[in-house]
């Protein structure tokens, strides 16, 4: 299971992390955001202890998606160390989220 990110935790889990961290931001209404998240769950396991995978509700949280213009769900937005170096909005491929943690990993 995903990583539950929010507007409290983001400064420790995400701009402290040395390392990759993904986040999905999602909400409930969403069917895209339903769609996508088996997939970030699965990334989520497979990814453990390499990279944090982790979900931002957009209805619960507002300062995350606000402070890097997130205006279409879902968006996976991965930093490392950090920082922004990536992001993609609306439906993906679990392959293509691999493809890129892992291009982030080996940098």
């Amino acid at each position: 299971m995903a990583f539950e990110i929010t507007d409290a935790n983001f400064q420790e889990k995400v701009r402290d992390n040395k390392g990759v961290a993904v986040l999905d931001f999602w909400a409930e209404w969403c069917g895209p955001c339903r769609m996508i998240s088996p997939i970030i769950d699965k990334l989520s396991t497979e990814y453990d202890g390499k990279a944090l995978i982790g979900k931002v509700n957009v209805d619960d949280n507002s300062e995350i998606p606000v402070e890097f213009g997130v205006r279409s769900i879902p968006t996976i937005l991965i930093f490392k160390g950090g920082q922004l170096v990536d992001k993609h909005v609306g439906l993906t491929t679990q392959a293509v989220l691999a493809q890129k943690i892992e291009a982030h990993l080996a940098a």
